[in-house]
């Protein structure tokens, strides 16, 4: 680390009229023959990687915040003039940023200066340079008409993000790059809580422990997967992955979930103490956390050292004469590449236990220390039988089996009754995953589904649907979580060979039938949530869950058969919903996904049509709008998904060198199941020689994509040896980059 205590920029003022870099500015004027300065300093020694500097001709929204010891600290968003109408939501959410890190940590910023520079090419989402944070545009512009809710709650958390960063990434920083998850997973913990603190938390629980399942699950499951703190790399940027961010986020929680809130701050602010203006290890931290609450965390040295997602598996008895309950608690991690047999990992499992008979709360959550292979909890003075609710809050980074698994009507009591959001919401998608799975079972028992196959609807699961669709005291977010069914993402990962045909169509049969038994629930839902005339935009968590809920009902109701009565007012919903929303990108963007897919031989084929042509004029070459346009096309599920894309390619507005351009039509179609997956390879041959081409312009990206064919083994053979073949052409490609080098030679490892 060193101090980079003068830092002179010099440039043709016309052109370059902005000249930034890290820290604050001391010095800055005119050279003569049209060129100014800017002299800079950042009085704290920072690791190269943090420095920065921006030249450009830029506009920018500017604030100030006082801080609590009362410093006045001046504040800048920069971009392109023509977007800076879409920087409030970013200041707005630094400053919210600065404020809830003094409060919930007692950490004041440092400097008299923070600028935020958003720029449209970048690889990444965004980075923590000192006092100068350069951004993707995609995480820092937003207004209603180019953005949806979930575009202004995830710039709320990336600017907060980068933000904490200063303290968790900056002042104290990584002694060496195995070390990454010490900062990134302590800053997403952190920019997890900042959302949790100024929304819902259950809400923001649901959506990070979707985002590991459906990403850190499917990586540690396949050949990439490595431990939070990785033993070797050939290329590091293969090392920004979900484990790294997300799981080491979980790991961080779990602290805070053994020593408890209160403690997990002392810890943190020793954590400071020792180490402030130091380059230090994950051991370090865990040192800190230990230290500062008197705990044994040896053990908990496992989460960083083995890979792996852990199976956690309870089984429960109770004795009625004793008025005990009994909970066996065992875990077991499979091998992954490198570790073929683990350790036991220190596990905090947080479990309540409900009566029976009434579903009130008997016990309230409780942390049992799992260390052993095995080990067997007890509850007393209890008179009668009780249903456990375990795992509450996802207290720990693995998959949770009940034995015997547990009845339908288990799960509906606790979809009904669980007194832990987290696990309502948790019992309500394990009886959809059930649904979805035993229907690819029958389809694919039967030689493939039928068009427009309906399903029948188990009783436990109809009811918990409905009593969702009723129950208007639920936070209306939650109620739109609770409603949706389990991705498919997530529901493959139960399948012993994934089956990218029937499993995408069973899902899409238990929908369309929900729809059918609950068609006039879900209108009469659609209607009330219609926006009061005349009532301003916002986006406080009353609207967005409003929006959501109603989305959500929309969606199921375009499900229903094109041709149908019900099918046919679904898509003349959608339509007018779409033609009233242009000052509402989340309800324009969530009508033109409806019709976007629908097939070319539809009934709704025209206003499908009508849509893609108004949608792309309406953008205006707004980029980050028109990124919307292709990604929705290019994850539409219809027939014929590959030709689509291909076209698309070919748009004039479609770039192969920027990266979210790039990302919202080739990475997205990489991500769609039955489509990318088609019988006889031919999109695994069109990403193959996308990725020849791409890796010449951006490895970082070719990388990434080439990550689609890794779960190669988990599917059928024919579709196997079609992506390993991928994987061998492009890893003899000369000049091949390291970067999708290692990804394609791991993946055939």
């Amino acid at each position: 680390m060193a101090t980079f205590s003068r830092v002179r920029l010099e440039a043709g003022k016309e052109s370059y009229p902005v000249l930034l870099s890290n820290g604050n500015r001391l010095e800055h004027g005119d050279c003569g023959g049209g060129r100014h300065f800017a002299v800079w300093e950042d009085p704290y020694p920072k690791p190269s990687y943090l420095f920065a500097l921006v030249a450009g001709d830029l506009g920018k929204v500017s604030g100030t915040f006082q801080t609590a010891s009362g410093r006045q600290v001046e504040l800048n968003v920069y971009s392109e003039k023509e977007n800076v109408d879409q920087c409030d939501h970013a200041l707005a959410s630094l400053i919210k940023s600065m404020q809830w890190d003094e409060e919930r940590f007692g950490l004041e910023y440092d400097l008299s200066l923070y600028n935020i520079v958003a720029v449209n090419d970048f690889n990444m989402g965004a980075m923590e340079n000192k006092g100068l944070n350069i951004f993707n545009t995609a995480l820092t512009l937003a207004k209603p008409s180019t953005a949806t809710d979930d575009n202004y709650e995830r710039i709320e958390s990336v600017i907060g993000h980068e933000y904490f960063h200063n303290w968790s990434g900056n002042r104290v920083t990584c002694r060496d790059w195995f070390q990454l998850t010490l900062k990134e997973g302590l800053t997403v913990f952190r920019d997890q809580e900042f959302s949790s603190d100024v929304g819902s938390r259950p809400v923001v629980r649901i959506e990070n422990v979707k985002s590991v399942r459906g990403r850190q699950f499917i990586e540690d499951a396949g050949p990439m997967s490595h431990p939070i703190r990785p033993e070797s790399y050939i290329a590091m940027d293969n090392f920004y992955t979900s484990t790294v961010y997300e799981k080491g986020a979980e790991v961080i929680r779990m602290y805070m979930t053994l020593v408890g809130k209160d403690g997990f701050r002392r810890g943190l602010t020793e954590y400071f103490k020792r180490h402030d203006g130091a380059a230090v290890t994950c051991d370090d931290f865990r040192a800190a956390m230990a230290d500062a609450n008197g705990v044994d965390l040896a053990q908990f040295e496992r989460w960083y050292t083995q890979a792996g997602t852990p199976v956690l598996t309870a089984a429960g008895a109770y004795d009625a004469a004793a008025g005990v309950y009994s909970l066996t608690l065992s875990q077991a991690c499979p091998p992954t590449p490198g570790q073929a047999a683990k350790e036991p990992f220190h596990i905090p499992v947080v479990v309540g236990l409900l009566d029976a008979e009434s579903g009130a709360e008997v016990v309230a959550s409780r942390t049992l220390e799992l260390r052993e292979a095995s080990q067997t909890f007890t509850f007393d003075g209890l008179p009668a039988p009780v249903v456990p609710s375990i795992l509450r809050g996802f207290s720990a980074p693995v998959k949770l089996v009940h034995e015997p698994a547990l009845t339908d009507d288990t799960l509906a009591f606790l979809a009904a009754h669980d007194t832990d959001a987290f696990n309502r919401w948790e019992a309500g998608q394990a009886l959809g995953a059930k649904l979805v799975l035993d229907t690819a079972s029958a389809f694919a028992a039967a030689g493939g589904a039928k068009p427009d196959a309906a399903v029948e609807l188990p009783a436990p699961f109809l009811a918990a649907f409905r009593s969702t669709l009723s129950d208007a005291s639920l936070d209306p977010s939650l109620r739109a979580y609770a409603l949706v069914l389990p991705p498919l993402s997530e529901l493959s990962q139960a399948m012993a060979v994934i089956d990218p045909t029937n499993l995408p169509a069973a899902r899409r049969a238990v929908r369309r039938s929900l729809a059918l038994a609950c068609q006039q629930e879900l209108v009469a839902l659609y209607d009330s949530l219609a926006p009061a005339p005349g009532a301003p935009f916002s986006v406080d968590g009353a609207e967005i869950g409003r929006r959501r809920l109603r989305n959500c009902a929309l969606g199921y109701l375009c499900s229903l058969p094109d041709g149908s009565p019900g099918g046919r007012d679904a898509v003349a919903r959608a339509k007018a919903q779409f033609d009233a929303s242009a000052g509402c990108m989340t309800d324009r963007l969530a009508a033109f996904s409806c019709l976007v897919g629908k097939p070319d031989d539809s009934p709704a084929a025209a206003e499908r049509a009508a849509a893609v042509a108004a949608f792309h004029e309406a953008a205006g070459g707004d980029a980050l709008v028109v990124n919307k346009w292709f990604m929705t096309q290019a994850t539409a599920d219809r027939a014929g998904l590959l030709d689509d894309v291909k076209a698309l390619v070919q748009h004039p507005d479609f770039s192969w060198t920027n990266p979210n351009r790039l990302r919202s039509v080739v990475s997205a179609f990489a991500s769609s199941m039955e489509h990318f997956h088609a019988p006889g390879g031919a999109a695994y041959a069109w990403l193959g020689d996308a990725i020849e081409k791409v890796d010449k312009i951006n490895p970082q990206v070719a990388s990434r994509l080439a990550g689609a064919f890794a779960l190669h083994k988990r599917y059928d053979a024919e579709r196997g040896e079609l992506m390993r073949a991928q994987l061998s052409r492009i890893k003899a490609l000369p000049g091949l980059s390291k970067d999708t080098f290692e990804v394609c030679a791991r993946s055939l490892a």
